[in-house]
């Protein structure tokens, strides 16, 4: 990010710090490399454990659950979370804010509302229409319209935000540390005939079950697979559904360090993606590709899109584990053609690295700030004060 004038930038996390997630990860990321390269950076964010925050990591207050997208978002919301983001705001002297998933309600959405001046948007969520977060879309409308540019991770994230709120974005893919993952060390633990998986497994759109219904069907063909499952969990009742005589095949990690993440991914022949939605990226495919591992992933238009319709990775139908099995056979059986796809995977990963994103999202904070003053308290926030009072307490 070389000769760009240093900034003070103000990036507005809805969800909970303390439950890693895609959102969550891509603005610590983002946040380290722009203080990296000079710039000064404040996030807020829910968070429950204070103490354990990073330095540039300001807590908004403990975040409460809420379904979601097939998952449960942690968010912050109400009257009393809207007094601390106008007191960050306040105190920032911030040249640009950069809120994160501003259309549902959370810190993001609260910003835009207390501030004027330049303001980015990101917009990560593929969703169906939901009444829980979009029934508020009259109002969210003249505060999306109040932000000087919008990003969106995906075309599909882009395609959900002109559906949900009729407005458009520049498509800008979230980044990864390239380097990191390229240098990851195959482990002997994890190498061999290995197949990974990597999240929150009980979640039913992660799509564990697809692939553990492809395993009978792979181990007829090739006898000493390994499927290692990493992420958070409990195990016990995800292999009561397994054929006893396959269940010594499936190992579980528990989570993994971002460390043990590059090496894990450096070991396994390859990384499965069985997702059945609600993915509007698909970071860990990046993630995957970046360490050398070659990718079968699930046909839904995120993964499709980012591995160029399967060029830089197979696809499968997804939730058919049949057409899965035989995508992970013929991967598993023939090295060279599982070696080739790996290195076509490896070299497309370097459009993600963070040395090509930062410097996209950096030109729209430029094209964001053009004519434009500091952020600053909005003149006018007694229409919202009285919604969220009327709304009750903090979510």
């Amino acid at each position: 990010m070389p000769n760009h004038k240093s900034l003070r930038i103000g990036i507005v996390c809805p969800y909970g710090w303390d439950a890693p997630g895609g959102v969550q990860n891509h603005i610590r990321d983002l946040a380290e490399y722009l203080i990296a390269h000079g710039h000064t950076v404040s996030v807020l964010t829910p968070a429950v454990d204070e103490e354990a925050l990073p330095a540039y990591v300001v807590c908004a207050g403990k975040p409460i659950a809420i379904p979601y997208n097939g998952a449960v978002a942690r968010v912050l919301f109400g009257p009393i979370a809207f007094a601390r983001v106008r007191q960050w705001i306040s105190q920032g002297n911030f040249d640009l804010l950069h809120l994160h998933e501003p259309a549902i309600p959370s810190l993001s959405l609260l910003a835009c509302w207390a501030a004027e001046g330049p303001m980015v948007g990101t917009f990560h969520a593929v969703a169906k229409r939901q009444r829980a977060i979009f029934a508020i879309g009259p109002i969210l409308e003249p505060v999306i319209e109040k932000l000087s540019v919008r990003i969106a991770v995906s075309e599909s994230a882009r395609l959900t935000l002109t559906e949900h709120l009729e407005t458009d974005a520049i498509v800008i893919p979230n980044g990864i540390y390239g380097e990191k993952f390229r240098n990851g060390l195959a482990r002997e633990e994890w190498s061999g005939k290995t197949v990974g998986f990597i999240g929150r497994f009980e979640e039913p759109r992660k799509g564990l079950s697809v692939l553990l219904d492809a395993l009978p069907i792979v181990a007829r063909s090739v006898p000493d697979i390994r499927v290692l499952v990493a992420g958070p969990g409990e195990s016990e009742d995800v292999i009561k559904g397994v054929d006893p005589q396959l269940r010594n095949r499936i190992s579980f990690l528990g989570r993994i360090s971002d460390e043990e993440k590059a090496d894990f991914l450096s070991s396994v022949s390859l990384y499965v993606a069985p997702n059945t939605g609600g993915e509007s990226f698909g970071i860990i495919l990046a993630e995957a590709m970046a360490a050398g591992a070659a990718v079968v992933a699930s046909d839904i238009p995120a993964f499709a899109a980012l591995l160029g319709n399967g060029k830089y990775g197979a696809l499968f139908e997804s939730e058919n584990a049949t057409d899965l099995a035989q995508k992970m056979i013929e991967l598993l059986r023939d090295d060279t053609k599982r070696s080739e796809l790996a290195l076509v995977g490896q070299e497309h990963a370097k459009i993600f690295d963070w040395d090509n994103v930062a410097e996209q999202i950096f030109s729209v904070y430029e094209m964001a700030m053009v004519g434009s003053g500091p952020v600053r308290l909005a003149s006018e926030t007694r229409s919202w004060s009285r919604l969220l009072n009327r709304e009750g307490d903090d979510l």
